[in-house]
Parts: C-alpha cells; sequence; structure tokens
C-alpha cells in the first residue's frame, strides 16, 4: 500500500519543479505516476488530466487529487492537493516578498525568458506523448484537427470544444464505427 508521505513527497516535487502550468506538468506527471511509482496507466493519467482540463479549478490540483483518491482516498487526495501546492505557496511567498526589487534587474529578466522557453518545450513535449496516447486512426485525426479549428480560428470556448468532440465520438461509435 502507497504510504501518505510517499504521495505528499511525490506531489511535492511535481509542484516544485513545474514551471508554466498544468500541460507542463505532465512529463513529470508521467515520470513520477506512471513510470517510477505505477500509481497509473498512460491511459488513466490521460483520463485524469483530460478531466482535470475539464473540471472547474487548477489542473495540476485536479490531477493530483484523480491520483490521491485512487490510491487512498479521500486522506490520498487532501496530501497529493496540498503536495502539489505548497511549493508554490513557498516559492510565490518568497518572491512576493523581494520581487519588487528584483524584476527589472537584467539577470533575472533573462532568467524568466530563459524559464518561458523551457515551459514552451514541457508543453511541445506533453502535446507529443498526448498525441501518441489519445490521438487513433482518420476518425481521432479529424477531432483533433476540428478541435484545433475551432480553439484557433473560431475562438471557440475549450468547453464548447470538449462537449462538441464528445458527443462527436457517441455518434461514431453508435453510428460511424465499423
Amino acid at each position: 500500500m502507497v504510504g501518505y508521505w510517499n504521495l505528499f513527497w511525490t506531489f511535492f516535487k511535481i509542484g516544485l519543479f513545474t514551471f508554466g502550468g498544468g500541460a507542463a506538468m505532465l512529463p513529470l506527471l508521467r515520470m513520477e505516476v506512471v513510470e517510477k511509482n505505477k500509481w497509473a496507466t498512460d491511459e488513466e493519467l490521460l483520463d485524469y488530466y483530460s478531466i482535470g482540463q475539464c473540471t472547474p479549478g487548477i489542473i495540476a490540483i485536479n490531477t493530483a487529487t484523480f491520483v490521491g483518491h485512487k490510491m487512498r482516498g479521500v486522506g490520498g487526495a487532501v496530501l497529493t492537493t496540498l503536495g502539489v501546492v505548497t511549493p508554490s505557496i513557498i516559492i510565490i511567498t518568497l518572491i512576493a516578498a523581494v520581487l519588487q526589487n528584483f524584476m527589472n534587474n537584467p539577470y533575472v529578466m533573462e532568467a524568466f525568458a530563459g524559464i518561458r522557453i523551457v515551459v514552451v518545450a514541457l508543453v511541445l513535449s506533453a502535446v507529443v506523448e498526448l498525441w501518441k496516447k489519445g490521438v487513433h486512426g482518420k476518425f481521432g485525426i479529424f477531432i483533433f484537427a476540428a478541435s484545433m479549428a475551432l480553439l484557433i480560428f473560431f475562438n471557440l470556448s475549450p468547453i464548447a470544444v470538449i462537449l462538441i468532440a464528445s458527443v462527436s465520438g457517441l455518434a461514431y461509435l453508435r453510428w460511424g464505427h465499423k
């Protein structure tokens, strides 16, 4: 049985090294939850992340809560949630205390520029992994392309796109899948 401390510590590390939000945490989540600890499969993690994206709140917190609940029920959910948010609380408190003194420092500005570039690479890595696990066949490619078009060109709400894709998937299962 997975210990509470292990759940907390694992998600503390994920929270500590996640820069750029929920999508940037996917490579770390996969490494810790799927590969190292084997608490979930790639498909389960993708499901947790997808549901976390659709539900109110922060994706990182939602996903951590799902994994924690799977492993140890409500107590596990509370500890993984606390684990993933504690580093942010500590770091934000420290940064807020000194940020105004250093924000115009060229070294700090360049460090943040470098961090932004790494975040883009992390998000791209997550997209590639999600593509491998979630997009299958011609219908999957069609749903992906249509979803991207609705999001980029029509600025449609992600919630609306998720609902449209869900209904399309159900219709395909019912009528189009041979």
